[in-house]
């Protein structure tokens, strides 16, 4: 079987009218997210919640005496010194400070049916646990888990000698550390945590078009996928490098990654038409690529969390989900198809 080319994917006029439709949605979520990225909150900016900050911290963070301590209700004492969870993921008092007042602000705005508001970045969720973002701490666990479970089915299938062996475990492995970074995260905003997730996922989604380059154009000696993992490592870490050390700028990095994995889902889509009538499963990788992005689009659909916990964001995750057993079933599908039809599908050696 003769691999495809760039050149005999971009002559058919079913990708193009397949391309479309996708790089239109892609435009759409990185406008849209790049837009709600820079918007500056709203909520932090109101003089209510500004002097409710105030009057909390002087009169519940600032007092130092034991008299004065002594003076504190105990809910005020909650406050000051916060529960287990909360103490554990670092919640200073004046952090407190702000959660009830975000929170007090929009049980108002509830009720007089005003417009809910963002504080610092974030919309105001109901902590648990100490978690910032419950739904999308479970929701990115839970897609860590799929990989999990898809791990020792990998190393049970596919044979040894096949030469995407090692890649297919190493998406596993990729997965499981970008959800795990994701629900750190969500659990705790901080820079750290956020530099964490979002190299993460930058790197989850290099590593789809490192692996899916090497499969479409059956690249089985390993000198060349060395230098072509080169050639997707050096603009990763340059990527990394400036968005670490010069500027974490929102808006580069959602177009940088989108653009990656919609290079990542067109060529799976041309692998599609190439061998739409070949092979009965080739159709899935196409309609995986539509249910990804389709799932991207609530993030363009961004609204205040339902019942202060379920937010576009967390749906998007919670979407994600039975999306990873699917692309592992491809990939399982399409390995007993290689390793029982062709013959150059074995481990090859350095030259």
């Amino acid at each position: 079987m003769s691999p495809p080319t760039l050149d005999t994917m971009s002559q058919s006029p079913t990708r193009h009218r397949l391309q479309r439709p996708l790089l239109f949605a892609l435009a759409a979520v990185v406008a849209c997210v790049s837009f709600s990225l820079v918007a500056a909150s709203s909520g932090d900016r109101q003089e209510s919640y500004q002097s409710c900050v105030a009057d909390c911290d002087r009169d519940i963070c600032q007092p130092t005496s034991p008299a004065s301590i002594a003076a504190l209700t105990t809910e005020q004492l909650e406050v000051r010194e916060g529960s287990l969870s909360q103490r554990l993921l670092q919640w200073s008092c004046v952090d407190n400070c702000r959660y009830l007042c975000m929170q007090a602000i929009t049980e108002v705005a509830l009720l007089k049916n005003e417009p809910v508001h963002q504080y610092h970045g974030k919309w105001p969720f109901y902590r648990m646990l100490g978690m910032q973002e419950p739904a999308s701490v479970l929701f990115s666990l839970l897609n860590g888990y799929m990989h999990v479970r898809a791990w020792p089915m990998l190393k049970r299938v596919i044979p040894e000698s096949y030469y995407l062996r090692p890649f297919y475990l190493g998406y596993a492995l990729v997965g499981m550390n970008t959800w795990l970074w994701s629900a750190v995260y969500h659990a705790r905003d901080w820079p750290s945590t956020e530099k964490l997730d979002y190299f993460s996922a930058g790197a989850a989604i290099t590593y789809g078009l490192y692996y899916t380059v090497i499969r479409i154009l059956h690249i089985v000696n390993q000198r060349t996928q060395f230098l072509w993992g080169l050639v997707c490592l050096i603009p990763l870490l340059l990527h990394i490098s400036y968005l670490g050390f010069v500027h974490f700028d929102y808006g580069y990095n959602m177009a940088a990654t989108a653009t990656v994995g919609a290079i990542h889902n067109l060529l799976w889509i041309g692998w599609s038409i190439k061998h739409w009538r070949d092979r009965p499963y080739a159709w899935e990788p196409t309609v995986s690529a539509a249910l990804i992005t389709s799932a991207m689009c609530l993030e363009v659909l961004d609204f205040a969390p339902l019942w202060g916990i379920l937010d576009a964001h967390s749906l998007w995750h919670a979407a994600t989900i039975p999306l990873v057993p699917i692309w592992y079933r491809f990939l399982l599908k399409d390995t007993e198809w290689e390793v029982r039809n062709y013959k150059g599908v074995q481990v090859s050696h350095r030259d």
